[in-house]
């Protein structure tokens, strides 16, 4: 089968690598429908189970395990990333994505017929192994099938996924509720799941050669337990325990051995999960500090619009969902936008430095949100703040995978995703913690102002109620109460945009090299006839799996130029 070339497809690759002509428009979309659904099933556990824990805690009870529900989650699929790269790079991304597809189907039954609360929180737990892997390893095969120069031009599919997941999973998990079960929150996936299953089993046909490897399990070991015990301690602290407290030293104390311990495996090891030679890579280590500097300023502030629209704007949950859209819009616009114009210049590190000062704009503007501030001014300061945020995350991990050699992808791909995922972690639980703080302070002094001794107010913190008990609170001290939500917000929002201006100053050290116009070491006819083998099942990739290959097989010739 014959492709066209692309500007400079002859172009060498990297070191070791070949030349690989592009695959078709067509034959790309086809594979990114199996990595998109996966992508989507992963990003929809993440929201769509919001909306449900009410109901889920007046059912099974539990409410004192009500946050592991989320927490579970968060903490397998962030510590298991880094192992889904390497074990993609071991073994194959194609297998890999598989096994994270079936863990997640597994998972996701098991949670809706969960009896009580512990075995909802224990197949949340497992269901994180199987997002961390569809989260890292999509990313990764799209690095396979389409060259850096490329890739730009698929971004806007890509990014798609997170705001459909965004706006999506809020207002199908409230629909779900009311008219079917809390337990359909868990088993709408599987569908998704099982058609992405089979179109990656049909279309995704990588080549990859088989050698024997050794698995570093102890530094495997490490990486877990020092990311578990960081996590817990940000997820559950100013929560389950105290701050200043045994619990937050001891597993800080905890975090930091196993950590240490890992940097001492990693550099002994054969085939480290981690290995040591990314931190000597300029691009991958700014990339990775930009990436968790983004990750506590945008996931850490964004996810409390929600609390804005429900409880200070008195929306519905489902409501509140759809008044995000221009958030998703600003992301797609400039995402799409940001794409096909690095596809076109090949220049990428103007995106992610100018979109992080629009986000920092975005952030401010967002922190003067109060109780009577316009929902069509709140949606502008979304669009820019989601503007921003659309010309950094993608073009990240692009730069990224343009650094490595395609020996360390997978691995690389992962240490983006991961560090932007601990980011977010670290952001969520910081600003939790001021908001919480800030409350303490706001809601009082506004109660106060409005004359409202303490005995006038109902039974229960205010601080810890839901929207719909703010909402039936009466006047003033609803007005107090939300005005209070109002202020204790404007100061988390602000307080995300050092943050924002941190990863702008951080990517000015970027060295913004030549985006590649190769795709690792196969040959692109041997991607484009694996492809062809989902529609010819006569056509064989290799003719006997077992054959000794040629360590270093000739190059491709180059094809002919044409205008």
């Amino acid at each position: 089968m014959s492709t066209a070339s692309s500007p400079g497809a002859g172009a060498p690759g990297a070191p070791g690598e070949q030349v690989m002509p592009e695959l078709t428009h067509r034959q790309i979309l086809t594979v990114l429908v199996g990595l998109m659904l996966g992508m989507l099933v992963a990003a929809l556990s993440q929201t769509i189970v919001a909306t449900a824990l009410p109901t889920i805690v007046g059912e099974l009870g539990g409410q004192d395990q009500l946050a592991w529900v989320v927490s579970a989650t968060l903490l397998t699929s962030t510590a298991s990333t880094p192992i889904w790269g390497k074990l993609s790079d071991l073994y194959g991304r194609k297998i890999m994505f598989q096994s994270a597809i079936g863990i997640f189907l597994v998972s996701s039954l098991a949670a809706g017929f969960a009896q009580n609360m512990g075995q909802l929180v224990g197949s949340r737990a497992v269901m994180g192994l199987g997002v961390g892997g569809l989260m890292a390893l999509s990313q990764a095969i799209i690095g396979d099938v389409v060259s850096p120069r490329e890739r730009g031009r698929y971004q806007g599919y890509i990014g798609s996924v997170f705001g459909l997941a965004t706006v999506a999973g809020p207002l199908l998990g409230g629909f779900l509720v009311e008219h079917l079960s809390w337990r359909w929150t868990f088993w709408v996936g599987i569908p998704i799941g099982i058609v992405a299953l089979v179109v990656t089993e049909r279309v995704l046909k990588l080549p990859f050669p088989r050698r024997r490897h050794a698995i570093d399990w102890l530094g495997a070991f490490f990486i877990v337990a020092g990311i578990s015990a960081l996590l817990l301690m940000l997820s559950l602290g100013g929560k389950e325990f105290a701050w200043n407290s045994a619990w937050t030293y001891g597993l800080t104390a905890v975090a930091l051995t196993m950590l240490a311990l890992t940097v001492w495996q990693e550099r002994r090891a054969d085939e480290p999960i981690m290995p040591p030679r990314l931190f000597a890579n300029h691009t991958f280590v700014i990339t990775s500090l930009a990436g968790f500097v983004v990750g506590v300023a945008m996931f850490g502030a964004i996810i409390f619009l929600p609390q804005y629209l429900q409880i200070v704007k008195g929306e519905s949950p489902t409501a509140s969902g759809l008044l995000t859209l221009p958030l998703m819009v600003g992301l797609l616009a400039t995402s799409i936008g940001s794409g096909r114009l690095i596809t076109r210049t090949g220049r990428y590190k103007i995106f992610p430095v100018v979109g992080l000062l629009v986000a920092a704009v975005g952030l401010t503007l967002m922190s003067r949100l109060s109780v009577d501030t316009s929902l069509w001014l709140a949606g502008v300061f979304m669009f820019i703040t989601g503007a921003g945020i659309g010309m950094v995350m993608q073009v990240l991990v692009l730069a990224t995978q343009n650094a490595v050699p395609h020996a360390d992808l997978g691995v690389a791909t992962s240490g983006a995703t991961f560090f932007r995922s601990l980011g977010g972690a670290m952001g969520v639980a910081v600003f939790g913690a001021l908001l919480t703080h800030r409350l303490r302070d706001t809601i009082p002094a506004q109660l106060t102002a409005a004359g409202v001794s303490a005995d006038q107010m109902p039974a229960g913190s205010a601080t810890q109620g839901s929207p719909e008990q703010i909402a039936a609170l009466p006047e003033p001290i609803h007005l107090a109460v939300t005005t209070g939500f109002a202020e204790a917000l404007q100061t988390t929002f602000l307080a995300a945009v050092p943050f924002a201006i941190l990863g702008f100053l951080i990517l000015l050290f970027l060295r913004e090299t030549p985006l590649r116009e190769t795709r690792g070491h196969t040959s692109g006819e041997d991607l484009a006839a694996a492809f062809e083998t989902s529609v010819d099942p006569d056509a064989h990739l290799t003719d006997d799996e077992d054959a000794p290959r040629p360590e270093n097989p000739p190059p491709p010739e180059r094809p002919p130029h044409r205008r």
